[in-house]
């Protein structure tokens, strides 16, 4: 007689007893016990979610146009980034910006992103040159050109 033997036979007992309950379809007494309790009396307060309405039709099509736009852009910005990178920078320029001016001026000079110009390339240059534009400056005397 081995005790530690004995225990471990109970146990394999008793789950097979269990899952042997757990599988038998359960009687009426067993089912009362599941169900659920009556409502508490704060329950008519309580506010349930409502289902969402659908967005009416301007919205969805503002929502598809902006989508649309974004496409768009997103294919401009991708397969014609120095045309934009031009306008970005000149956008800047305008603002002030001695580096967006001397930036411009190259830009104008070599005809990256725009057609070349010569004449708005020295008015770049001098712009930032008077602002302190150390290479402007100098563009603006190396490359001087007579644009009457």
């Amino acid at each position: 007689f081995n005790p530690k033997l004995q225990r471990v036979e109970r146990k394999k007992c008793n789950m097979s007893s269990l899952l042997r309950h757990r599988q038998q379809k359960h009687s009426e007494d067993d089912r009362q016990q599941y169900k659920y309790q009556p409502l508490p009396p704060y329950a008519d307060k309580v506010y349930l979610a409502r289902q969402k309405k659908p967005d009416p039709w301007w919205i969805v099509a503002l929502e598809v146009s902006i989508l649309l736009a974004t496409i768009c852009f997103g294919y401009y910005a991708y397969n014609h980034f120095d045309h934009l990178h031009f306008h970005v920078t000149k956008a800047y320029a305008h603002l002030g910006y001695e580096d967006a001016q001397h930036q411009v001026g190259q830009r104008y000079l070599h005809g990256k992103g725009v057609e070349q110009h010569h004449g708005e390339a020295m008015r770049w240059f001098k712009q930032a040159a008077e602002r302190g534009h150390p290479h402007a400056s100098y563009n603006q005397d190396h490359y001087f050109f007579d644009v009457t």
